[in-house]
């Protein structure tokens, strides 16, 4: 099937109509923006609805969930440029039906073998953008290794629909559009990415049509000779060459060290379910730890999104994002992880006896000692304080549109929930000329600091961000879902999750429920500062902003629709539909047959 013949299965996007907000029920939804979308045979849930397709043509085709997932993730990388694509890092989480077992394979890079604390501190610290905030990316390596292992398909097939892409071209969308609109002071600065995403000067516009006829002869190299020649051939040759004339630090050597490894999924038991989560160095235990803390509440008796349920959910993440500042890096850096303790209840316990259900923590609170099993300094807690007057606009790029996500099922149940990123928008402005694909700014997560654990070390895994999930319940394949958006993906993934788990409603309807996001912890990013807000919808009703106020918390109030941008499939545990929904952000889409 080409794009031209292309039947959209997925259904229209509408608008909101009737069923108004209900100001004064913090359980009231505010409609829907989108139905929930139900097949049988398989599904998509993707950034873009040419990413979809992809996936859904390789199901069709035959492949399994894993070749659907590569291929909607190498076209992701051309029509979501500024998230994800060759020069990226990756995390998957598959479910393997014949085995019942869920895998986790780590396509993430290091920092090369120049990259120490004094060279960076003698360069005035780690750059936002450029040659020096590139580390060695991952997920070629990560892609690979999923369609060798697991997949059915060969690696030509699956890269296919993405080579057609780069040699035809695509149109621009809205999303797209604003992507680069938002990233033009960086992008312009370098000639091999303004020459594809600039014309006449201008940032490209929606229709506008771009065609990557280098990326092109690239996901062919690697569609015929495999991820090798990317770390150790031609590709590899041309990127450091290109990186050592603008600059940069990663060479040849460092590229040839790159092997994605497969690695034991972190998980913990919630009313019933196995929810599973990517080790470290994956902050992916925030979610699980946030979890077992709120598994001690009666959720449902607060009320879905009143002020004390909201309240119970920022708490927990603060103390588990506390955690995760103080344990969690590299674990062949940094070994000794007590993630076991960490995802303990009785450390849960613990930790949720320091929340106080008046009063919000001020900052970022004291990390707990799981390896003790005891209480630490008692954190600060704040008093009442007045809603801000004025209500910032919400502008999607500063969280959303920074990585993107991916979730496949099959016919047979297979399971894939990929997540994967090159920092921020357009990573580090940078694509290699003549490969066509945008490098990566993964260094700017590192630390200076020698004592921190996640200190900057050559061939060290920085501690990523990036956490897909999935759910089983009774043993069997239930929900596959995650988001982009930095530090907020834990806490955008875990109310989703509660949407379903704890309340009942569809995934769709899930996915458009308000949402807080707090940053009262060290920020992933350098400088690492700690904001001390909480992001608060203003679709909330005021008597629940005024309540969160009361209880301290500096609400910043914002302009935003949905669940972060979390996408998600669930298979109905009675009759095995599929059922697939996508926050309203940005381009996400959902396709199924």
């Amino acid at each position: 099937m080409t794009r031209k013949q292309l039947v959209v299965v997925a259904a229209v996007v509408f608008v909101a109509i009737g069923r108004p907000q209900a100001q004064d029920n913090p359980q009231a939804t505010s409609g829907g923006w989108r139905p929930t979308i139900v097949a049988q045979h398989g599904m998509v849930a993707a950034g873009h609805p040419l990413a979809a397709e992809a996936g859904l043509r390789i199901l069709k085709a035959g492949g399994n969930a894993i070749d659907a997932a590569i291929a909607t993730w190498a076209v992701q990388g051309e029509v979501e440029p500024g998230m994800t694509g060759l020069g990226a890092d990756m995390f998957i989480l598959y479910y393997e039906a014949k085995t019942g077992k869920v895998h986790f394979i780590n396509g993430t890079g290091y920092a090369p073998q120049a990259a120490t604390i004094a060279y960076y501190t003698s360069k005035g610290g780690i750059p936002d953008e450029g040659p020096l905030s590139i580390a060695v990316p991952g997920a070629v390596g990560g892609a690979a290794y999923a369609v060798k292992t697991y997949g059915t398909k060969r690696l030509a097939d699956v890269l296919a629909p993405a080579i057609a892409i780069a040699d035809e071209g695509f149109p621009v969308s809205e999303g797209l559009a604003s992507t680069i609109r938002a990233a033009r002071a960086k992008i312009a600065k370098y000639p091999s990415t303004a020459r594809i995403y600039f014309k006449d000067g201008e940032p490209l516009a929606i229709g506008d049509v771009i065609r990557n006829p280098d990326l092109a002869r690239t996901l062919r190299a690697i569609a015929a000779q495999g991820p090798d020649v990317f770390y150790k051939g031609d590709v590899a040759r041309n990127t450091a060459a290109f990186l050592a004339a603008n600059g940069g630090i990663v060479g040849e050597a460092d590229l040839a060290g790159y092997q994605p490894f497969e690695d034991t999924p972190i998980h913990v038991s919630y009313r019933g379910a196995d929810v599973y989560e990517c080790p470290p160095n994956s902050q992916g235990f925030v979610m699980l730890e946030a979890l077992n803390i709120l598994e001690g509440y009666d959720l449902k008796a607060m009320g879905r999104n009143s002020a004390p349920y909201l309240h119970a959910i920022t708490e927990s993440l603060k103390l588990s994002f506390a955690d995760r500042n103080a344990f969690v890096g590299d674990p062949k850096f940094v070994p000794g992880i007590p993630m076991q303790a960490l995802l303990s209840k009785e450390y849960a316990a613990l930790r949720r006896a320091r929340i106080d259900p008046d009063h919000a923590i001020i900052g970022e609170p004291a990390p707990g000692d799981p390896r003790g099993m005891k209480s630490t300094a008692p954190d600060r807690y704040a008093g009442a304080q007045p809603l801000p007057d004025a209500v910032k606009p919400f502008d999607p790029n500063e969280i959303l549109n920074l990585t993107t996500y991916l979730a496949v099922v099959d016919k047979d149940h297979n399971m894939v929930s990929i997540t994967s990123s090159l920092l921020s928008g357009f990573g580090s402005g940078m694509v290699v000329d003549k490969g066509g694909f945008v490098m990566n700014d993964r260094m700017r997560y590192f630390y200076l600091d020698p004592k921190d654990v996640n200190s900057l070390q050559p061939g060290k895994r920085t501690r990523q961000t990036i956490n897909p999930a999935m759910a089983l319940k009774n043993g069997k394949p239930w929900i596959a879902f995650g988001t982009p958006g930095s530090d907020t993906q834990p806490q955008t993934q875990l109310q989703f999750f509660l949407n379903v788990a704890e309340f009942g409603l569809s995934v769709q309807e899930a996915l458009e429920q308000p949402a807080v996001i707090s940053n009262s912890f060290r920020d992933s990013y350098q400088p690492h500062d700690v904001k001390g807000k909480l992001l608060t919808p203003a679709l909330l009703p005021r008597s629940v902003q005024d309540a969160l106020a009361a209880k301290g918390h500096a609400l910043d109030i914002r302009n935003v629709r949905g669940v972060g941008s979390v996408k998600a499939i669930l298979i109905d545990p009675r009759t095995g539909a599929l059922m697939g929904g996508v926050s309203p952000t940005g381009d996400n889409y959902v396709m199924a047959w």
